[in-house]
């Protein structure tokens, strides 16, 4: 299939209305940095802390330092006080050093020292306690400014931490909860000699109808992992823009979005976050994500922000790809892809179609496995990695693609080669100094495309015609900012989109025996059900569920008794009623969200497992004793599968269970 960007960037040429609408979208999603912004992001933050909501005074807080704030000493010492207050030791330190790092001011050094005193107190490391209490003390000799009132305040601060310190001291020392999950944390893996980050189970096969597809080498039991795997690509989803709670409208943006809550690089929550020194979008969980980043791929992104937020994800992903692989590698891909199509080309003359070329090339299933041949795309030793040329050869499927859709794909990428041939051109030559300043040469010279942006627009078009039927929807569960409520209030976010050469090869079922979950920029891939050896391993499409929702959306009244609308309403009064106390009505309700849950996903679904979880929270609350303890289990083997042993809502499900089961015997029958 032959992707020629240079006509399209010719056909694009010609229509600079087209670009210039373009370029006015971008500029509504500016992303440089302004330091007045910084100034409005600390005073609000500073008054969201004031009223002791300290989640949205962190997420204001690190919208301040995202631009570069004159007073970022103050701006990182603020935030470690809404971090400490949020119970995040840890990351109140990191911000506390960062404080002093940017200069934070002498004559306030006591308090945030107090403030470093306290989180080593209840992070148990009482000899750097110790130490910071014995400085703070000696600036409070020195400084002959405070006055005599500020004086004792802080020095009863301290008496009052050194008696915290010695209670520490004596008291019993505990295991690390992490070092308990130690042997929990070890999964047994049996390494598959074929296929990088899948388990032996597993096998890869080849045919004109199915493609590359996974099967089972042996009977598999639900709640089996079967792909453990890193994307060799992800990028952040912005998502809905949710606004801060009592937000008046402002001259500078107080929504919140997956950019401030998740690490830019691994997807990580993030809390205290670290900026990118060129742009204020951009924002990880450490420096080392940062520095990673920018090694990899941001460098080049980075000028780049406001038009690949307005491009969208999958041009974003497009561009990533090709950086993350790196030229030399991109274009070696790009040059043996087109010489292996003339090759095709030749056999179609001689009346041989494509997939009979594949088919003669792959062999005849049922072979031996000493006798089987390579399956197509394969490395030359016979596996088949989560390397780029495993991202290069997944099937774009371009003939079912309408040329509109191509047009505008095509001009995404056309603004993009654009706009890196107006940035920094050597990123693309990995050559002499020599050569990198006859392509500089080229380029400020030459309004054409030069042949090396050729080479990667091409890339990316295929890239990201690649994705609409191989990208995967990084998702996770994410609990309610409120604590007001005794039950969780839960729901299923896309937090990126990504590319999984080998969860790739899984073909759509409407019928899945499968289960995707994720933890960062891994995924996981579980049997659902039993498979049988020699069954086929499938899951379903993101886009194909939307697809099936619409469809049976558009076949059902508005609000007929199953629609989904009517569950979330019933979900919501289950939410008002525990609230309130009044269990019973509470479960009355969520029982009904459940059976309409238990419609549109099935009975073993995730979703059904999370609805579950939550009338065993509410049945656990309301002493409902009997019914709680067979909720409790059923919740637990449905989210085990999906999710795994480990998982935090599996783990609480068994606490619930034991504290019921030490209860006396007469009341394991009770019933609210």
């Amino acid at each position: 299939m032959d992707l020629p960007v240079e006509k399209w960037a010719a056909y694009a040429r010609r229509r600079p209305a087209d670009e210039e609408f373009l370029h006015s979208l971008a500029a509504r999603n500016w992303v440089g940095k302004d330091p007045r912004a910084a100034l409005f992001y600390k005073e609000e933050g500073n008054r969201r802390f004031q009223e002791k909501g300290y989640t949205a005074a962190l997420i204001l807080y690190s919208k301040a330092v995202s631009h570069n704030s004159p007073e970022m000493s103050l701006c990182y010492a603020n935030r470690s006080a809404a971090l400490f207050h949020l119970g995040h030791f840890e990351d109140c330190l990191e911000d506390i050093d960062r404080a002093q790092a940017q200069g934070y001011p002498n004559r306030l050094q006591p308090k945030i020292l107090l403030r470093k005193t306290e989180c080593l107190l209840l992070l148990g490391r009482l000899q750097e306690a110790a130490g910071v209490i014995s400085k703070v003390e000696s600036k409070i000799a020195m400084d002959q400014s405070l006055t005599s009132t500020t004086r004792q305040i802080l020095l009863r601060k301290i008496s009052q931490l050194k008696v915290k310190a010695h209670e520490k001291e004596n008291s019993p020392v505990s295991v690390p909860e992490a070092l308990s999950k130690t042997q929990k944390d070890l999964e047994f893996w049996e390494e598959n000699g074929k296929i990088s980050s899948a388990f032996s189970s597993v096998s890869l096969n080849f045919n004109s109808c199915r493609g590359r597809h996974l099967v089972a080498t042996r009977d598999i039991l639900p709640g089996e992992s079967l792909v453990k795997e890193e994307a060799f690509v992800s990028v952040l989803s912005p998502g809905k823009s949710l606004l801060l709670q009592d937000s008046a409208e402002t001259t500078w943006d107080t929504r919140v979005t997956n950019g401030d809550l998740h690490c830019h690089h691994c997807l990580k929550r993030l809390l205290a976050s670290v900026p990118c020194g060129g742009c204020s979008y951009a924002k990880y969980c450490s420096k080392k994500c940062a520095q990673l980043a920018w090694e990899h791929y941001h460098s080049t992104e980075c000028p780049l922000g406001a038009l690949l937020l307005t491009l969208g994800v999958f041009s974003h992903v497009a561009l990533r790809t090709v950086l993350v692989a790196g030229f030399a590698e991109v274009s070696s891909l790009v040059k043996q892809f087109h010489g292996d199509d003339k090759e095709l080309h030749k056999a179609e003359a001689r009346g041989k179609s494509r997939d009979e070329t594949r088919d003669s090339t792959a062999g005849m299933e049922g072979l031996s496995e000493k006798a089987a041949p390579l399956i197509p795309d394969c490395e030359d030793d016979g596996q088949y990695r989560g390397s780029y040329q495993a991202v290069f050869n997944l099937l774009t499927h371009a003939e079912k693609h309408s040329p509109e859709h191509k047009f505008l794909c095509s001009l995404s990428i056309v603004a993009i080669c654009k706009k890196l041939q107006e940035a920094d051109p050597t990123i693309l030559s990995q050559g002499s100094c020599e050569s990198q300043s006859k392509l500089k040469a080229h380029m400020t010279m030459s309004a054409e495309l030069s042949p090396e942006l050729k080479i990667l627009g091409e890339a990316m078009l295929r890239h990201m015609l690649q994705l609409h039927c191989n990208a995967q929807a990084v998702t996770s569960i994410r609990e309610s900012e409120s604590g007001a409520s005794v039950v969780a209030d839960s729901e299923q976010v896309r937090l990126a989109t990504a590319l999984f050469p080998v969860t790739s090869l899984l073909n759509h079922s409407c019928d899945p025996n499968t289960s995707v979950t994720f933890s960062g920029t891994a995924v996981t891939v579980r049997a659902s059900q039993p498979i049988p050896r020699g069954q086929e391993i499938v899951h379903c499409y993101d886009q194909a569920v939307e697809l099936l929702m619409r469809c049976r959306v558009y076949a059902e009244n508005f609000l007929s008794a199953e629609h989904m609308l009517v569950g979330e309403i019933e979900d919501h009064l289950a939410q008002g009623y525990a609230t309130l106390g009044k269990w019973q009505e509470a479960a009355r309700h969520l029982r009904r969200s459940i059976q309409i849950v238990e419609a549109r996903h099935g009975p073993s679904s995730v979703e059904t497992g999370h609805e579950l979880f939550k009338l065993a929270q509410i049945l656990f609350n309301g002493f409902a004793v009997s019914e709680a303890l067979c909720t409790i289990q059923r919740a637990e083997t449905v989210l085990s599968v999906h999710c795994g042993p480990l998982n935090a809502q599996v783990q609480e499900l068994q606490e619930m269970r034991a504290c019921l089961l030490e209860l006396p015997r007469s009341l394991l029958h009770r019933v609210e």
